[in-house]
């Protein structure tokens, strides 16, 4: 079985961060392991309290996974201070990660911003360019150029000016777009192709950044090509929305169905 690892924070209502990535890497067939950065106070209807690890605890974690595993495949999530970045990139670099997933988690549904406006420009400088491809959004796009992105030209633009951060590839995810379709544009050298999906009505969305991340670096740790990775983790993240829509978990923004293809949330009723 392929292994992967998350480094990322922990959300205490299971949504999101480190329990969204080890249920995606689950559901791909993946066997998952994890080093929590931060530990957040956390349910559907937004983030309370943040408590950020010391970076010894965090160094020793990944020493840890990396003494003993087979990782094919690591993905960072929130790292929510400069320090922390630096730590979690000095330590990939020493055990020369070559397939690492960014996904440059910035702010929670909710609005909680989950990384420090000073720590930008080391994730920009020490982690991106380490980064076999980088996950932003349309608005985590638009922080990281300063500027504003509004069709899909301008997203075909952004995506190729945040490759000149370093990494090999950029998926640019277009969902925060107004259009009836969620586009995805993924550019590398060579490469440039988008992925469309319909978009779902539901409020049932809280961590669908952190699975998609999660989901592609599943298979890239499975060997599959980026293209196929990539298309692979959109249709499961589709279809974990969409079978989400009529799941009650919380009265804010509800998770995603993780396990649509199991009858784990039917009931005796």
């Amino acid at each position: 079985m392929r292994q992967a690892l998350t480094i990322a924070g922990s959300d205490s209502g299971g949504g999101a961060g480190i329990q969204a990535d080890l249920k995606s890497f689950a559901a791909a067939g993946v066997y998952g392991t994890s080093v929590i950065t931060s530990v957040t106070s956390q349910n559907t209807q937004g983030v309370t309290d943040i408590f950020n690890l010391p970076l010894d605890s965090i160094e020793s974690q990944i020493d840890a996974i990396f003494a003993d595993f087979d990782i094919s495949c690591v993905k960072t999530g929130m790292l929510s201070t400069a320090e922390i970045i630096q730590a979690v990139s000095d330590r990939l670099q020493n055990y020369n990660v070559k397939k690492l997933v960014v996904d440059p988690v910035m702010v929670a549904k909710g609005g909680s911003r989950l990384l420090e406006k000073n720590a930008v420009n080391t994730l920009v400088e020490s982690l991106i360019p380490q980064a076999y491809i980088i996950t932003p959004n349309i608005e985590e796009g638009e922080f990281l150029l300063n500027c504003k992105i509004n069709n899909e030209e301008d997203m075909r633009k952004a995506a190729k000016e945040l490759m000149r951060m370093g990494s090999e590839f950029v998926l640019l995810k277009g969902g925060h777009l107004k259009s009836r379709y969620a586009k995805d544009i993924l550019v590398g050298t060579n490469v440039e192709l988008s992925f469309s999906a319909e978009k779902i009505g539901s409020k049932n969305t809280h961590g669908t950044g952190c699975t998609y991340a999660s989901s592609i670096a599943a298979y890239l740790a499975k060997g599959f090509d980026i293209d196929k990775a990539v298309q692979t983790a959109k249709n499961y993240i589709y279809e974990a929305i969409s079978s989400s829509r009529n799941l009650r978990i919380g009265s804010g923004h509800g998770p995603l169905n993780h396990f649509f293809y199991t009858r784990s949330f039917d009931s005796a009723d």
